[in-house]
């Protein structure tokens, strides 16, 4: 995989997780709403690398401390995922060191 990729796969993580905490925060925010129907996030790998987050309407009940524990996931995977992209544009910035010198 090239270093493009291993940004892109880390960057479409990203856009993931930060999808995924958007449909916790309307869960949180909604939980008392009456006929609100809880957000749903689930991820497909995509070709040649990455993922993508799908979020779906269910009709299971709102829970706060599994959605804080879902926010804690998704922050970590986010910080997992920028610390790929940061390693990446570091492997490129040294070959481009290299080629130069």
């Amino acid at each position: 995989m090239s270093i493009s990729g291993i940004a892109s796969t880390a960057f479409s993580g990203m856009r993931a997780q930060t999808a995924r905490v958007g449909a916790i925060a309307s869960n949180i925010a909604n939980s008392s709403t009456s006929g609100f129907a809880k957000l749903s996030t689930s991820f497909t790998s995509v070709e040649p690398g990455g993922v993508q987050a799908s979020v779906n309407q269910t009709d299971s009940d709102i829970d706060p401390a599994t959605e804080l524990t879902d926010l804690i996931e998704a922050e970590q995977s986010y910080k997992a995922n920028a610390v790929v992209f940061e390693t990446g544009a570091d492997m490129w910035e040294m070959l481009m060191s290299i080629k130069r010198d």
